[in-house]
């Protein structure tokens, strides 16, 4: 077996955006892979057809991610193909053409284009769709202006680029850059007319939307606001025949993460926040349209989704659907992502029982796909029996990776730690690990809090191993799949939490006498980096830290991201005007004058979720205090950069590590 290489991942293909025909008997997929040449990615949409289990590629232009089925024959998706449409978006115009392609063969010819940036569509019949699209309040409509009026309004919007005015929180988004009076609105669009009609107020942020099975009616949720983003949506029907709006939830008491038309009534996800804040599990509600009486309809307390971390996924896909009556979801259970059905009674049945990942799934005509991640293999396409519970693979898109290289098994090493709670661990093998020899290692620590490790493929941990480092991770309280409980680190961050891990990392010493105590490495990303600044801030147990897309400030953090003002402030349980001294007292930039331990500090500019500011306030601090540290610094990068970066910044990212590691312990 070889040994996995730095930039072995820019040969992995990754699945996304699985959805049956309305026939079920093909399914189209996204298959993404780095593009070296272009330091960036291709996407294409893949085909399935149950008949013979046969994979084939429909689109070749390397850009085709999204898609809806038209028809059991026809997919729709966006994809610019003439330089006509090249340009007039290039001159500032709002502008998306839709491509039709046939399964049957033959090229993709246009649909229809839309003088809007449209980021989802479905289809009404009659040529008629349901668009959700970016609105900028306060932007002029140059899209419906002409002549020498037109040309003064885009030279303006060009002069405009060179300024950011902010009036809003949040005025930013990480993976979105400045969001600042933008909103995700709701459009009828007639193809034949070409008539637009906007059915969702301005300033409302549109979030999860659903159709009804007739197509009369849509369910959408949201916050309506014009300063201030409070994260409470509320929730409303419009009817398509009558062009009516009708508010079922105000806004102010929900989020709502998912909606759904189910059994007459309206059912959504979403928390009050009351009992474990901005971290809460949602519960499943349903509306009466009729009376407005909201219930509970489940409580599950474990996190619907897939909450398995990995940095070999690209892309998203569906988690949520409703069949024939019945509630179909993922969920984080443990450290294991399952495929679930959902009783009338709200109880919550796993499917699929594999350990791993589920991605994303689709149900359609009693037969149900899935990808997924099995076996420390990487993502596949999975065909599952909905009534025998048995699930078979029928992709091989990275066969080559499991079957070439050597792929280190993770062992489970769970414990119960000081206070009773069970802690659940792993640890992973150098290549050609030899008895009575000892190596060097490095602990790795997930962001979130409320995330989860698992037994799946991560790429960074199998390239340390191969280079001879044991490689050990855990869910410390904090992590995912356990309920609300055990994820509630308000006004705790860096107490039992820390706690955990180091009991884990002794556990793992015990366990491991092959590994070197004066050899141990540490890193961890986001809330990860959080904790590797409070670590180093704590003990010298550890050679060497990386400390990525950290926190080290909690009152500079809250202050200047996208998410502080809420989520961090709830996650302190203070503001830095109502316990100044607590926020203080949790940040690790107040212990960076005890820090020995030499860090290299990894952080992108377009960070939005962990500002730039968290790496250089520590890094600072460390220089100046005469600990070893070292920063790289990322151009255009966001908080994603280890997971769906530029490659080769994913290369220099992953090689800055590892070298720092290697010139401490090796």
């Amino acid at each position: 077996m070889e040994k996995i290489t730095l930039d072995l991942f820019t040969k992995y293909r990754f699945l996304s955006n699985l959805a049956f025909a309305p026939d079920a008997a093909h399914a189209a997929f996204t298959v993404s892979q780095a593009d070296m040449e272009k330091n960036g990615y291709q996407h294409n949409i893949w085909l399935y057809r149950q008949e013979g289990n046969k994979l084939t590629r429909l689109t070749g232009m390397d850009n085709e991610r999204s898609f809806i089925w038209e028809d059991s024959d026809t997919i729709l998706f966006p994809a610019v193909r003439r330089d006509k449409h090249k340009k007039e978006m290039e001159s500032g115009k709002y502008l998306t053409v839709f491509q039709r392609i046939s399964i049957s063969g033959g090229e993709a010819e246009e649909a229809f284009s839309v003088p809007l940036k449209v980021s989802g569509i479905h289809k009404l019949g009659g040529g008629k769709y349901l668009l959700e699209a970016l609105y900028e309040i306060g932007r002029p409509d140059v899209e419906n202006m002409t002549g020498e009026e037109q040309s003064k309004a885009l030279k303006q919007l060009k002069e405009e680029k060179d300024y950011y005015v902010f009036d809003e929180l949040p005025f930013w988004v990480n993976g979105k850059g400045v969001t600042n009076k933008q909103r995700s609105r709701l459009y009828l669009f007639d193809s034949q007319t070409k008539e637009l009609t906007p059915i969702s107020t301005p300033t409302c942020n549109v979030g999860p939307v659903a159709l009804s099975d007739d197509l009369t009616q849509i369910a959408y949720a949201g916050p309506d606001y014009d300063s201030v983003n409070p994260q409470f949506a509320g929730l409303k029907l419009y009817d398509i025949p009558s062009g009516k709006t009708e508010t079922l939830v105000e806004g102010g008491t929900y989020t709502i993460m998912r909606v759904a038309f189910y059994q007459g009534q309206i059912l959504f996800t979403g928390s009050d926040r009351q009992r474990y804040g901005t971290s809460e599990n949602a519960k499943f509600y349903t509306v009466d349209p009729s009376t407005k009486e909201i219930k509970v309809f489940s409580d599950p307390d474990r996190a619907a989704g897939n909450g398995v971390g990995s940095d070999c996924r690209l892309g998203a896909g569906r988690g949520f659907k409703i069949v024939d009556g019945t509630v179909y979801s993922l969920f984080t259970l443990d450290n294991t992502s399952y495929l679930c059905r959902m009783d009338g009674d709200g109880s919550v049945h796993p499917l699929t029982a594999d350990k791993g990942s589920v991605d994303c799934f689709d149900i359609q005509n009693g037969k149900a796909l899935f990808v997924g991640m099995r076996d420390m293999r990487l993502q596949e396409l999975f065909a599952f029996d909905l009534s025998s519970h048995s699930e078979e693979r029928i992709s091989g898109f990275n066969e080559e990776i499991t079957e070439k290289y050597y792929v280190s098994m993770p062992e489970p090493l769970s414990f119960t730690d000081k206070d009773g709670v069970r802690i659940d661990g792993w640890v992973m093998k150098p290549f050609g690990c030899e008895e009575g020899k000892t190596y060097p290692a490095v602990f790795d620590i997930h962001g979130g809090p409320k995330a989860a490790y698992g037994a799946v493929f991560n790429h960074e941990m199998q390239y340390w191993a191969s280079e001879g480092y044991f490689v050990f991770f855990c869910n410390p309280r904090g992590s995912d799949g356990r309920g609300n409980e055990f994820a509630d680190l308000r006004g705790k961050y860096g107490t039992v939490d820390y706690s955990d891990l180091m009991e884990f990392a002794d556990k793992v010493l015990e366990k491991y006498p092959q590994i070197d105590k004066s050899k141990v490495c540490e890193t961890g990303g986001s809330y990860g980096g959080f904790m590797t600044n409070w670590i180093i801030g704590h003990t010298s147990r550890f050679a060497a830290a990386v400390s990525q897309r950290s926190i080290s400030n909690w009152i500079s953090k809250c202050l200047t991201t996208d998410i502080g003002y809420y989520h961090n402030m709830d996650a302190m349980q203070s503001t830095p005007w109502t316990d100044f001294d607590k926020m203080w007292g949790f940040s690790p930039l107040k212990y960076a004058d005890k820090c020995t331990t030499p860090t290299l500090f990894i952080h992108s500019g377009e960070d939005y979720r962990c500002w730039q500011s968290e790496g250089i306030q520590m890094f600072t601090a460390l220089k100046y205090h005469g600990c070893e540290a070292r920063l790289c610094y990322f151009k255009g990068e966001n908080h994603e950069l280890s997971r769906s970066g530029k490659p080769k910044h994913r290369i220099r990212r992953l090689k800055e590590i590892t070298e720092w590691f290697d010139a401490h312990v090796k």
